[in-house]
């Protein structure tokens, strides 16, 4: 029997699959574009010459007008600093020393906290204002968080005390809502806190900086919700408290920036709000049946609710925040 014609392939390359592994290989090994352009970026700096202080003057030279605002700012006082070491050096206190921007007048041989990242802005703030009170809540704040820096908000160079500190209550909110568009469609509202026609402001709520508490809310008469600021009759300590103004505050029954029902309420009626804790639960105006926990009450039998007047909790029970006479809030 004839075996069959072997079928050739002709010549195999020099190396064969070696010389392909290792082709690939020094491939992989190559840097990136990014890597190199960084490690172009790192040489650049080691070899440019350490920059020293020059003092406010040289910088009035080419920035006039800034120099000018600045001086009209709340942080000239900074030019009399001379405890930190910032006497006469005022520009430099946020923008790194300055030799080397001076000679070159390249924009990449000087901070401009503007364009760092927001941790590194912040960090130039913080030197001076970490230890402040309103900012003692800065990084566990949202606004850390979100990576939204000191100058997103601030404006240093301005002149007047309102341009770094937006003090009008028409100002500071259209600052807020600049990000935070949900909260300006909550105050178009029917039923809202006055923020839209210039009565109040989001500070009055709310830390900007940060506080400890969700949501950057701040505090008053020192561990109270600072609703209490403006809505003082609700302040306890009550003999007989309403158990969620006591554990979860003014939110659980209200929408706090607004809402289309009266009150500001959650719910449109206010037998169906009351009803979300009162049902299933034994009669709170009985300790001995209240169970470990239970913090609301089923109503008594004669709550028919298909009558109106049953529909409206609060007609009886007027003091629905806390009560120093009746246990069922009702005086």
């Amino acid at each position: 029997m004839v075996p069959p014609p072997s079928r050739s392939r002709g010549p195999r390359p020099p190396g064969g699959p070696a010389l392909f592994f290792l082709a690939a290989l020094s491939l992989l090994s190559l840097p990136s574009p990014a890597a190199v352009k960084q490690a172009e970026e790192k040489t650049r700096q080691a070899a440019k010459p350490k920059a020293t202080l020059v003092g406010s003057e040289t910088c009035s030279t080419c920035h006039e007008d800034i120099y000018k605002s600045f001086l009209k700012s709340p942080h000239v006082v900074v030019e009399e600093d001379a405890r930190r070491g910032w006497k006469g050096n005022a520009c430099e206190s946020c923008h790194g020393p300055g030799s080397v921007h001076a000679e070159t007048t390249v924009a990449a041989d000087i901070l401009n906290p503007p364009k760092q990242t927001a941790a590194e802005a912040d960090k130039g703030c913080l030197g001076c204002h970490l230890n402040q009170p309103t900012h003692v809540g800065r990084i566990q704040g949202g606004h850390a968080r979100s990576q939204a820096s000191c100058a997103g908000c601030h404006s240093v160079h301005k002149e007047g005390a309102g341009a770094l500190v937006a003090s009008r209550p028409a100002a500071v909110s259209q600052l807020c809502v600049g990000c935070h568009t949900p909260a300006l469609a909550s105050f178009r509202k029917p039923h809202s806190h006055r923020v839209t026609e210039g009565a109040m402001s989001c500070v009055d709520c709310h830390n900007p900086h940060g506080s400890l508490l969700a949501s950057s809310m701040r505090t008053v008469s020192a561990n109270e919700p600072g609703c209490l600021k403006c809505h003082g009759d609700k302040r306890g300590p009550f003999a007989f408290e309403h158990a969620p103004v006591r554990l979860e505050g003014c939110q659980s029954c209200h929408e706090p920036h607004g809402s289309a029902n009266p009150r500001m309420l959650k719910r449109h009626e206010v037998s169906i709000l009351c009803l979300e804790c009162h049902a299933n639960l034994p009669l709170a105006t009985v300790p001995s049946a209240v169970p470990a926990g239970g913090l609301g009450g089923i109503p008594p039998a004669f709550h028919d609710l298909r009558s109106a007047r049953f529909r409206n909790c609060t007609i009886c029970h007027v003091k629905i925040h806390g009560s120093h006479v009746s246990r069922a809030l009702l005086r």
